[in-house]
């Protein structure tokens, strides 16, 4: 038989190695000092790095080559890279916050996401606006300067509000910057009327700063995002690639994004009409039973 005394010391040995897991796993988790970075961070730092290459690759291949030669037509590699650069730097914002909840995060976590997304979502798309009003056929380039404007205001109030107004959890208050900067960029790709595009472009900054609730990347969710992500970045190499029906893929793809934009304030407009419905149905019923 076994001894008593062997079975309290092999439970004693394994509440010792409890406690030390536990005290590796809270250590791993803890928050870091500001002085060292985190793995979500270095992400986050390319996301960043993702919105100044796609500025500086609008302003060589687009905004460059246009001041020097007006009648050049836009180069579509130089315009496919910039957005692809800010949809990998959306890949990136995507997997730092999934990344800083399962390892250790660092003190500067927030404010480098707000920064960096302020650079990738907010100055970028409202460069990309005030580019194609200087470079479209047609336009008013202090027009598209406003508009451009509001699109950086829009994200600038959304990161404030984000790290101010507590929201039940598992929702955005508001349509979530990389979206809004995707969709305002889908907008310039589809290359509309100038007037009708800057209206769609106002529409879409507005719903940033909106009170309508967008879910939040998580799960199944956060996976069908990476596969549109990729989806897109296919998308725009067989449009500047020239492929053939590589024009057609991009306007599917930019009209998609615009239908994934609108699909929550749809919702919300949807289940408004129908509870107007069901009040003036139940009054009518009401008034009858009266």
């Amino acid at each position: 038989m076994t001894d008593p005394e062997t079975i309290v010391g092999l439970d004693d040995e394994e509440a010792v190695l409890r406690r030390r897991r536990w005290a590796r796993d809270r250590e791993l988790r803890a928050p870091r000092s500001p002085q060292h970075l985190s793995t979500a961070d270095f992400l986050t730092l390319g996301n960043a790095v993702c919105g100044f290459l796609a500025i500086y690759s609008i302003t060589t291949g687009v905004l460059v080559p246009h001041i020097t030669n007006p009648d050049a037509a836009p180069d579509k590699h130089s315009a496919a890279t910039a957005v692809t650069l800010l949809l990998i730097g959306s890949m990136c914002d995507l997997f730092d916050g999934l990344v800083a909840r399962k390892l250790r995060s660092s003190a500067l976590g927030a404010e480098l996401d707000n920064l960096a997304d302020l650079i990738s979502f907010g100055i970028a798309p409202a460069y990309f606006v005030a580019v194609w009003g200087m470079v479209s056929p047609d336009s008013d380039s202090r027009l598209s300067a406003l508009i451009a404007l509001t699109v950086l205001l829009a994200v600038v109030l959304r990161l404030a509000r984000f790290s101010a107004v507590k929201v039940r959890p598992g929702v955005f208050q508001g349509m979530p910057c990389p979206m809004g900067a995707m969709t305002v960029i889908a907008i310039v790709l589809l290359d509309p009327p100038f007037l009708p595009g800057l209206l769609a472009i106002f529409g879409a900054a507005y719903l940033m700063v909106s009170r309508i609730e967008y879910p939040k990347p998580q799960g199944l969710l956060a996976t069908a995002t990476l596969c549109w992500i990729v989806v897109s970045i296919g998308c725009l190499a067989a449009w500047a690639t020239g492929l053939p029906g590589g024009d057609n893929l991009l306007h599917i793809g930019a009209f998609a994004q615009i239908a994934l934009a609108a699909m929550a304030p749809l919702l919300v407009i949807r289940r408004k009409v129908g509870q107007k419905v069901g009040d003036v149905r139940a009054r009518r019923a009401e008034s009858r039973v009266g």
